[in-house]
């Protein structure tokens, strides 16, 4: 089995990249491959609502970042886990635009898979950057697994984060939630099928 993980942080050895190898080594211990994926020092276009991925097999019409390479990366995964810093209480800006087009082109590649988030901090606002992040996993219909408190860590100078127990304890547990998650699902699936679904019904409400 094998997860992507996403590192948001223009940071390739920051806090963001510290709490991701942390969840790396639970899920690694539990015989999961995790690939770590750092686009956040990128320059990655947003979309533009063209839908050309709806015509051409969910590949975006920017084939100069790492978009589609990436997308056909968790359409081969069994889970994904999305990290960002916090700015001005959300997202940081290239993941923001990463996570626009991946899962506009993208969405029904997580349909049923595990995926989860994780969100650090100097202070405040890291609940929102959360959230906004595990918005792309609901509406991807995303597992997300459980842990003790919200995905956040605290941290500002590189490698502070290590000093917050509690929310490396929370990261800790949530890969390790992810993992069990995993399984339950992958043998689930031999026993029980997937639910059935129906046609996506569209409600415009300007008419």
């Amino acid at each position: 089995m094998k997860v992507i993980a996403i590192n948001g942080s223009p940071k390739k050895d920051g806090n963001t990249a510290t709490v991701l190898a942390e969840m790396a080594k639970e899920l690694q211990a539990q015989d999961i491959e995790v690939e770590i994926v750092h686009i956040g020092g990128m320059t990655i276009h947003g979309c533009i609502a063209c839908n050309y991925c709806w015509e051409d097999g969910h590949r975006c019409v920017f084939k100069d970042d790492p978009v589609n390479e990436i997308s056909e990366k968790i359409e081969r995964a069994d889970g994904v886990i999305l990290a960002s810093p916090t700015y001005y209480s959300a997202i940081a800006g290239t993941m923001k635009s990463f996570l626009d087009r991946l899962f506009y082109s993208s969405n029904e590649f997580l349909k049923f898979k595990v995926a989860t988030v994780a969100a650090v901090t100097r202070r405040a606002g890291a609940v929102l950057t959360a959230n906004q992040m595990k918005n792309y996993l609901d509406l991807a219909e995303a597992i997300t697994p459980p842990s003790q408190y919200w995905e956040i860590v605290y941290g500002t100078g590189k490698g502070e984060v290590l000093q917050d127990a509690e929310g490396m304890q929370t990261a800790r547990k949530n890969a390790r939630a992810m993992a069990w998650l995993m399984k339950v699902v992958e043998d689930g699936k031999k026993k029980y099928p997937l639910p059935e679904d129906e046609e996506r019904a569209i409600t415009n409400f300007i008419r």
